[in-house]
């Protein structure tokens, strides 16, 4: 599965930006408002195994959700935020090898049975590592260590932007559309409504904007831009 692909070159990448980082550097400020490196590395690792539960509900059948309550996740990243970086570091490891089995731990069957996301969408199992490759790559982005999106994969970065482009199509402005296209991958629709404005450039650089990681100043833009909903 070529997103797995994905989410093992993101963990590598994502292991050695840690492994870099000075002891104090956790307790520093992320890009996430709110949050230090130790938030988001707490964060990273309970994604992780909240993942691993899915993966576990589709080999076994046995209904187990992401979090075992609708507070556990933020009570997690707040109880771990404050861990020494040697901790995070291992934590973040560990949890990725845990993530790593589980998925080899699946038959091809399995990919096919249906789970629930922590947002309550049923989704087949097969969906699961793009939700972990997409944590993987945005979050090594808000580490605030000196990586931009442009390191994402053009291939990744392109199913970024049709997956955020789909759930902004739902929450946008009535009569809303806006063509985006990028060379080499064709175009897709934004909205609903007849197309206003058009925005090409490189897939990263599309999903950069669509992320709020970045601006729409490097794209190509005719027409004007419609108010986009914040993504997180």
């Amino acid at each position: 599965m070529r997103v797995l692909d994905w989410v093992t070159d993101g963990q590598v990448r994502l292991q050695r930006a840690v492994d870099a980082l000075s002891p104090d550097a956790v307790t520093e400020p992320s890009t996430l408002p709110g949050w230090t490196r130790g938030h988001l590395l707490t964060h990273l690792a309970r994604n992780a195994d909240a993942l691993v539960n899915l993966l576990a509900w589709a080999r076994t059948g046995i209904p187990t959700p992401m979090y075992a309550s609708p507070d556990q996740r933020a009570t997690d990243i707040e109880a771990g935020a404050g861990r020494p970086l040697a901790e995070q570091r291992a934590d973040v490891r560990e949890s990725a090898e845990r993530f790593r089995k589980a998925a080899e731990a699946l038959s091809d069957d399995d990919w096919s049975a249906t789970v629930t996301s922590g947002l309550g969408r049923e989704i087949p199992a097969s969906e699961v590592p793009w939700l972990r490759a997409r944590e993987v790559w945005i979050h090594l982005v808000d580490l605030r260590v000196g990586v931009g999106m442009d390191v994402l994969p053009p291939d990744l970065a392109w199913a970024l932007v049709r997956d955020v482009a789909g759930w902004m199509t739902a929450r946008v402005a009535p009569g809303t559309g806006v063509e985006l296209s990028a060379d080499g991958y064709g175009g897709l629709t934004l909205g609903t409504g007849p197309v206003g404005a058009t925005v090409s450039g490189p897939p990263y650089a599309l999903a950069a904007w669509l992320t709020g990681r970045g601006t729409a100043e490097p794209l190509h833009v005719t027409g004007e831009l419609p108010e986009i909903p914040a993504w997180l």
